[in-house]
């Protein structure tokens, strides 16, 4: 790939909208070198809210483009972010493939984790990208996060050295459950629990386990166990509750995805070491909010972060009266009590960091930490996990061709 004159500014589409490119546009805020110049969403509603919000935020002028191809073509858009569901992820590449072999110069795509729903997708994302030459960037927020960037460059700057490298990751993250009907639907999707926050749990471990400029595949898993449960949304008064909130297509009482789920990857370090991962999923927690738990452990050494355990926190009496929302943490559970508060919610999960080093990457034409490679090492794992659930025992990794699977949960209904 041809190195490329810096640009002064990155112009930016954005494909997606809702839940997450909310989160995305805030915290674009905090990035320098860029422009939010044009939107994309199948929803006419959608797009305008979503470009109208970038104009607000002082990231546009912004324009609500009315299809797909419009929105790439754009003489203004320089790099694309991928925010879309999962099932759409394939054909948007496909035609942006399409535009750039057309003469369309771009200098990026960054996608949004997971990067497809199952391998054979991921390996399509990655094949298209590399014929059309583009660089790619996998956006794993969580690699990005303060406490992430902050704590791994201790741990391996003063710890590692003197001791060795870390043998133990630990990676959790649970919620009440997603904002979205397709996140709840199987095939869309490509999984449950599983596939929608295991992505985050094993990147970030592998992140974590891996010495600061070292390739992440210099680390080799070696197997994989999991468990996959349905402990809460296919009890019948939650069943009736998804049908209110997300509509008679999200069924879990005939067809249900795991809300539960359990990972334990056993690898291999550069130095021949055992090290080993183990992650925890659930959309069955109910507390305060969104919980994010990291640990690293080492020879002499460890590393903890809880997305709960923040310095902020507010008291609000029953007296206070106020409609249910998330304007102190993500999945917020209540409105009153002692809560805790993230005084900058983008910046503590990763999106402000992550945005940053992707725009800095694309604009000056050097390649991202965390790429769509990545995101397909990322997809073979989730494979794997999930072959390991549905035949109850261990798998070796690489024993079974995995490009063809389908997680149970994700294959087409028969009904």
């Amino acid at each position: 790939m041809a190195q490329r004159k810096p640009l002064k500014t990155l112009r930016i589409g954005m494909i997606g909208a809702g839940f997450i490119a909310r989160f995305h546009l805030e915290s674009f805020t905090g990035v320098r070198n860029c422009a939010i110049t044009g939107v994309y969403s199948p929803t006419k509603e959608s797009r305008a809210a979503l470009a109208k919000r970038a104009d607000e935020l002082g990231l546009g002028p912004c324009t609500a483009h009315s299809s797909l191809d419009k929105l790439i073509a754009a003489k203004d858009v320089d790099a694309l972010w991928i925010l879309s569901p999962n099932d759409t992820r394939v054909a948007t590449m496909q035609a942006i493939h399409k535009a750039v072999k057309g003469g369309k110069r771009l200098r990026g795509i960054a996608c949004e984790k997971p990067l497809a729903r199952n391998l054979a997708e991921a390996l399509a994302m990655v094949r298209l990208a590399d014929d059309a030459r583009l660089a790619t960037g996998y956006l794993e927020n969580q690699v990005f996060s303060t406490a992430v960037e902050r704590g791994k460059e201790i741990i391996w700057r003063r710890a590692v050295p003197l001791t060795g490298r870390p043998y133990l990751a630990r990676a959790a993250e649970e919620h009440s459950g997603p904002h979205m009907p397709w996140f709840w639907q199987g095939e869309k999707q490509g999984g449950g629990v599983l596939s929608d926050m295991m992505c985050h749990s094993v990147e970030v471990a592998r992140h974590l386990l891996t010495a600061p400029g070292e390739a992440r595949d210099t680390l080799t898993v070696k197997s994989v166990n999991a468990t996959i449960a349905n402990l809460k949304w296919t009890r019948p008064a939650y069943v009736r509750r998804l049908k209110r909130e997300m509509g008679r297509e999200v069924d879990y009482g005939r067809r249900p995805a795991e809300d539960f789920a359990r990972g334990t990857l056993v690898l291999e370090d550069p130095d021949g070491n055992e090290a080993m991962i183990e992650t925890t999923t659930s959309w069955a927690y109910v507390g305060a909010g969104l919980r994010i738990q990291l640990e690293l452990l080492g020879p002499e050494y460890s590393m903890e972060f809880s997305s709960l355990g923040t310095g902020l926190k507010v008291f609000i009496s029953r007296a206070v009266k106020g409609a249910a929302g998330e304007d102190l943490v993500e999945k917020q559970n209540a409105e009153q009590g002692l809560m805790p508060a993230l005084e900058d919610e983008a910046g503590v999960y990763g999106y402000t960091s992550e945005n940053r080093h992707m725009v800095e990457c694309f604009r000056t034409g050097t390649t991202p930490s965390e790429t769509f490679r990545d995101g397909l090492a990322v997809t073979e794992i989730l494979m794997a996990l999930y072959r390991s659930a549905e035949l109850g025992r261990t798998v070796n990794f690489g024993e079974e061709d995995m490009e063809d699977y389908i997680p149970p949960v994700a294959r087409a209904s028969s009904r």
